[in-house]
């Protein structure tokens, strides 16, 4: 009996970072291009208060309005996301998103599977991923780099203003499954609060003889 293809699984990896950040994800295949964004945001636990845009066979889409108005390069042309959805993209297509122009985040998303789910789902799902992203505003991926060094140092002169301002702990190989599959169910939700920092790893009760 045929299926109908209902859901793309699709894999989604920072650039320049090493060991990968990584998310993958399966998103209902009618979703459109500002719908994947929300949930590269949420799977990654990005804030969305920077502007953002999807590189697509040298094209730029995203929302018009707002990438006229701060162009970057030379060709300030847009496309609106809107009009592009996960069924456009064939099996295997790679392409881009940006998030936040001064630190440049950039991410490769690949089209991994189409797929025929029992139950056709209206919100997305995280599947598997791997480690933390880096902190909002830490200044790309030198900053991030020298972020790390400042952190695993306590000797650094700047270990403790960096250790508060980063909400007090970071973990680069932080990865916890159910809860980023939690804010990637709720990613389209209007007014979801996101959590500003990594949480807290719970401290061990101690054994008792």
């Amino acid at each position: 009996m045929f299926k109908t293809i209902n859901a793309v699984q699709i894999h989604v990896s920072l650039d320049e970072i090493e060991p990968e950040v990584w998310r993958r994800l399966v998103l209902p295949v009618h979703w459109n291009l500002e719908q994947v964004h929300l949930a590269i945001q949420a799977a990654f636990n990005w804030w969305n208060y920077h502007l953002h845009e999807f590189r697509i066979g040298g094209l730029r889409y995203g929302d018009v309005e707002l990438l006229t108005e701060d162009a970057f390069d030379d060709d300030p042309r847009a496309f609106d996301f809107r009009e592009v959805r996960l069924r456009d993209f064939e099996h295997g297509a790679i392409f881009n998103y940006l998030y936040d122009f001064g630190d440049s985040w950039r991410h490769s998303v690949a089209i991994e599977e189409f797929r025929a789910l029992e139950v056709a789902s209206r919100h997305g799902v995280c599947i598997d991923g791997g480690r933390a992203r880096p902190p909002e505003d830490v200044g790309g991926v030198l900053g991030y780099k020298r972020f790390l060094e400042i952190m695993s140092d306590r000797e650094d002169p700047e270990h403790a203003e960096t250790k508060r301002w980063c909400g007090g702990h970071f973990d680069p190989e932080w990865f916890d499954l159910a809860v980023v599959d939690k804010d990637v169910r709720n990613a389209l939700r209007p007014n979801v609060k996101r959590r500003l920092y990594q949480p807290k790893p719970k401290r061990s009760e101690p054994k008792t003889a």
